[in-house]
């Protein structure tokens, strides 16, 4: 076993979780994989044996992907048309490539990265407090 694999999460940088999270790799000891499919997520870390359970990034890493890949193609999709007016069969065979590009490969990296910060902040679902008068 590594000497990082019993580093506890509050000794790693912001910078340190980051990386592992766009590695794809756990976020505690940042050796074990993440994934067992292509974002289905393994049950625990085969290294350290962290339980992935607590994960939960809902729809946070699609609505990022969206909003980056769709001012990228647009912006060149609007571009090529003011530059050259291209037939609309051409748009269809430049952006639709462009598109799926653009949002299922850095996908996964994304939600691997929200994970690593979750893990790193602690974050967990909103509580009342009951606070005495």
């Amino acid at each position: 076993m590594n000497d990082s694999a019993g580093t506890p999460p509050s000794e790693t940088t912001v910078l340190q979780s980051a990386l592992r999270g766009l590695a794809c790799k756990c976020p505690r000891c940042g050796q074990g994989k993440l994934y067992a499919g292509f974002l289905t997520l393994a049950p625990a870390c085969d290294r350290c044996g962290l339980d992935y359970a607590f994960i939960d990034t809902g729809d946070g890493p699609a609505i990022f992907i969206i909003m980056l890949a769709g001012g990228i193609v647009v912006a060149c999709a609007l571009i090529v048309e003011v530059k050259y007016q291209p037939p609309y069969w051409l748009h269809a065979v430049l952006w639709l490539p462009l598109i799926l590009a653009t949002t299922l490969l850095p996908l996964r990296s994304m939600k691997s990265l929200l994970i690593a910060l979750q893990f790193h902040h602690k974050a967990a679902p909103g509580r009342l407090v009951d606070r005495a008068k």
